[in-house]
């Protein structure tokens, strides 16, 4: 391959993986009019979202047999593809993997993938000086064939639940019975009747908890901090992520101090079940930690399926000590602790990250490279879903890959990452998963206003007022970053105005709900919104 061409028909990019990220990665490269290449390992596309009990090898994840979302359909649908109407609000991990397939097949993206192909390597083209092109290494997984291919741009696309983490806890060696991390676990058969204590309250911690103590002995869940317990479904059902996603929440969180917010949200939460009493209130604030995602965990706690305890001491031949004394006998420890964001193909010239300290700009681009023809995808921990976000992400990078836009020198880049890990470290507790933890919104509106497709809502409301009026005042739905600007798709509107109607026709098809039953009585809304901000300045 030559040198780096004028158009950008003319240049190729390798997009790895083909899950989540990497579709739409695929997708927004083909909109630039690239020729693309994507290369994934497994034979089928969905990546962690495809069910396997046989590929539990390093470096690959795939999720529980009954995994569920924990965002709804609506909030985690990629922008110019909103999911089925009959699909369920919150999707069981097979009708993920449906959509995935359908928004493949949408957009024609399969014949662009080359399966059970693995990446070895990946190093910068030195063959012409500073062209930013790369030489990818690859492995034919059916004949064992490798092959070097050179590419102008790389997005990589392989996530970062791959590599475990696993802590090293005083006296394991010891253990007698079986030690295994969250991501092997797969469903609860072999565990009936086991003794089993799980390491860590995150998300999928308390989903392995309440599973397992369905199944037989009551599960013992150690945690050192503690958590705040979300469901959900808020008020009348309705989800909770599509009730909290929206600007104009965002405006009030904004006006109100941060104290106030805290009490109420920490109150709301204690009105289901106190905490406190449940044992795992945690040491800090809402605001300082990730929240849990569990319907279930009070329920399981209160029946003495779940047992809480708190952080392990020790582990002996036949069971865990814990910090305050007490020991349980255990056959099987889960160690739901998380994992390492590692790139083993990728050397550490390019880029190295330490404890998950995503040190780039955006969370994309290695600061120091050369040339930014090298992106990395979906490395962001959203309070919300991730899907929007890498698909923001990769239409950004198909932008910069095709010279539209111009990032900011390395020096501004260091600035902005140095200062959001300093807010970072201000506002939260040290945590892996806490490095890479992002604001839904404000990050989306981040890289669209990179990527030219920001709403500005003040002057859409001289345009079309009521579509303002909605973008602020109802969920802020990935449609809302397909209305103007590159990118544009004419269907955004009818897209953003039916989500409450898709929403619930797949849990009540004979449902017939009023045109825009959410969008209603915005004026009225509006007018309390102004007031009660008015009010606020006020009085703080």
């Amino acid at each position: 391959m030559a040198n780096i061409m004028s158009s950008s028909a003319s240049k190729s990019i390798a997009v790895i993986g083909a899950g989540a990220s990497g579709l739409p990665g695929i997708k927004c490269c083909l909109d630039e009019g690239f020729r693309v290449v994507c290369l994934e390992k497994s034979r089928y596309v969905g990546g962690l979202w495809r069910y396997s009990e046989d590929e539990n090898e390093v470096g690959r994840s795939t999720v529980m047999r009954s995994t569920i979302t924990n965002t709804s359909k609506e909030t985690m649908a990629y922008s110019d593809f909103p999911p089925p109407s009959d699909f369920p609000v919150y999707m069981h991990n097979t009708e993920v993997l449906k959509y995935l397939e359908l928004y493949a097949k949408e957009f024609d993206l399969l014949k662009h993938i080359r399966f059970s192909t693995e990446v070895l390597k990946i190093e910068e083209n030195n063959d012409f000086e500073s062209n930013g092109q790369w030489k990818v290494y690859t492995k034919d997984l059916t004949n064992d064939q490798t092959q070097i291919e050179i590419f102008d741009g790389v997005l990589v696309c392989t996530g970062y639940n791959a590599f475990p983490n696993i802590p090293h806890i005083l006296g394991q060696e010891k253990f007698k019975g079986q030690i295994l991390h969250s991501q092997q676990y797969k469903h609860p058969k072999n565990f009936e009747d086991k003794r089993v204590v799980v390491v860590g309250i995150g998300n999928s911690a308390a989903d392995i908890a309440v599973e397992l103590g369905a199944v037989g002995s009551p599960v013992y869940l150690s945690t050192r901090r503690g958590a705040w317990i979300m469901n959900r479904l808020f008020k009348k059902g309705v989800p909770i992520d599509m009730a909290f996603a929206k600007r104009s929440m965002k405006t009030l969180e904004s006006l109100l101090p941060l104290s106030l917010l805290e009490w109420y949200t920490e109150h709301q939460l204690n009105q289901r079940f106190d905490h406190a009493l449940y044992g795992i209130k945690p040491k800090n604030s809402f605001s300082c930690q990730h929240s849990t995602l569990n319907d279930d965990l009070p329920y399981k706690i209160i029946s003495g399926r779940v047992r809480i305890k708190p952080d392990i001491k020790e582990i002996s031949e036949k069971g865990v000590y814990f910090v305050d004394g007490s020991y349980v006998d255990a056959d099987v420890i889960v160690l739901a602790t998380g994992y390492q964001t590692k790139f083993p193909f990728i050397p550490k010239s390019v880029f190295d990250i330490q404890n998950n300290k995503v040190q780039f700009y955006k969370y994309m681009f290695p600061p120091d490279n050369k040339k930014n023809t090298l992106a990395v995808i979906g490395l962001v921990q959203p309070l919300a879903a991730i899907m929007p976000v890498s698909e923001l992400q990769c239409r950004v990078a198909a932008r910069v890959f095709k010279g539209d836009i111009i990032l900011p020198s390395a020096d501004k880049m260091w600035q902005e990452i140095k200062m959001k890990e300093e807010i970072m470290a201000k506002s939260l507790v040290k945590s892996l998963r806490h490095n890479i933890q992002v604001d839904f919104i404000k990050f989306m509106d981040e890289l669209a206003q990179l990527c030219g497709c920001k709403p500005n809502l003040w002057k859409m409301l001289l345009v079309d007022p009521y579509l303002a009026l909605y973008c602020f005042f109802d969920s802020c739905t990935p449609y809302q970053y397909r209305l103007v600007g590159h990118g544009k798709w004419s269907g955004a509107k009818d897209a953003l105005y039916n989500q409450w109607n898709r929403t619930f026709s797949g849990l009540n098809p004979s449902f017939k709900p009023t045109p825009n039953t959410a969008a209603s009585n915005f004026l009225v809304v509006a007018i309390l919104f102004i007031v009660a901000a008015f009010l606020l300045k006020l009085m703080y």
